[in-house]
C-alpha cells in the first residue's frame, strides 16, 4: 500500500480525515462516529470527526446539518461535564451551522428541532428569562408543524420540556406523553430503511426512563433503560442509570 493511501487511511480511522468529495460522502458514518463519540463521552473523538467536516473542501447538503450535530453533542458534553468551558460557544457554532442548513431547506423540520435544541443547551440548569426560550419554541412548533410524527422532533420537543424549570416552560407531565410517542414513532422507523439522519431512539428512552424514575415507575424506567442499551451498547449515561437502578435494587 503507498505511504499516502496509508497515511488516508490512518487519519481516517481517527475521524481526522476531510470529507472531501472525490466520493458522495456517507452520513450515515460520519452520523455514526459522532453518536458514539457522544455515547461513549469521548470528546476528542468528537472534535476529530469535527475537525473533518471544517477540512471539508465542498460544504452543501447534509455538511451543515453534520457539522452542528457534531458541535451539539460537544456541547451536551460539556455542559455535563462541570468546570469544562466552552459550552455556550459549541452551542453558537451548532445554530450558526443550521442557520446556514436551513437558509437552504427552509422546511427541514429535523434541521428546526434541532437548531432549537443546540439554543436551549447552554441554559438548561441556569436561571434563563422565557423570553430567551422564544425562537427554540417557535423551532420547534413549526417543526411539528411540519413533520408532527418525526421521532427527533418529538424527542427534541419533550426534551425542553423535560430539561427545562417550570419557570423557563417547562413541564415534566407533558413531556412523560411526548416521550411515549417520540419513542413509538423511532420504532416505527426502524422497521422501515435506514432514515438520514437517524440519530435519537436510544436517547429517547433514557429521557424516558428519567421521567419514569420522577414518577416513582422504577420497573418502567428500567425497562426503558434496558432498550436504549440494546440500541447502543456503549451509551454510558444509561450505563450508569441502570448501574444505580441495580444497586438500589440489591440494597438491604
Amino acid at each position: 500500500m503507498p505511504a499516502a493511501t496509508a497515511g488516508a487511511l490512518a487519519a481516517a480511522l481517527l475521524g481526522l480525515a476531510p470529507l472531501t468529495h472525490a466520493a458522495p460522502v456517507d452520513w450515515r458514518d460520519v452520523e455514526s462516529r459522532i453518536q458514539y463519540g457522544f455515547y461513549t463521552e469521548d470528546a476528542r473523538a468528537l472534535e476529530n470527526v469535527a475537525a473533518g467536516l471544517v477540512a471539508d473542501e465542498a460544504p452543501g447538503g447534509l455538511h451543515d446539518y453534520y457539522t452542528a450535530l457534531a458541535a451539539w453533542r460537544l456541547a451536551q458534553l460539556r455542559r455535563t461535564q462541570r468546570g469544562t468551558p466552552g459550552t455556550a460557544e459549541l452551542a453558537q457554532k451548532c445554530v450558526r451551522a443550521l442557520d446556514a442548513f436551513l437558509a437552504a431547506q427552509s422546511d427541514s423540520a429535523s434541521g428546526l428541532a434541532l437548531r432549537a435544541a443546540c439554543a436551549v443547551t447552554p441554559l438548561v440548569g441556569g436561571a434563563a428569562a422565557p423570553f430567551a426560550l422564544h425562537r427554540p419554541r417557535r423551532d420547534v412548533q413549526r417543526a411539528l408543524q411540519l413533520a408532527a410524527h418525526d421521532p427527533r422532533v418529538l424527542l427534541i420537543d419533550a426534551s425542553l420540556d423535560q430539561d427545562l424549570t417550570s419557570v423557563q416552560g417547562g413541564n415534566r407531565e407533558r413531556a412523560l406523553g411526548t416521550l411515549r410517542r417520540a419513542v413509538s414513532a423511532f420504532e416505527a422507523e426502524r422497521e422501515g430503511p435506514e432514515p438520514v439522519p437517524g440519530w435519537g431512539a436510544a436517547e429517547a428512552y433514557l429521557y424516558l426512563a428519567r421521567n419514569l424514575l420522577e414518577h416513582a415507575d422504577a420497573l418502567g424506567a428500567r425497562d426503558a433503560l434496558e432498550h436504549a442499551l440494546l440500541l447502543a451498547p456503549q451509551y454510558a449515561q444509561a450505563r450508569r442509570l441502570l448501574a444505580q437502578l441495580t444497586a438500589q435494587d440489591n440494597s438491604p
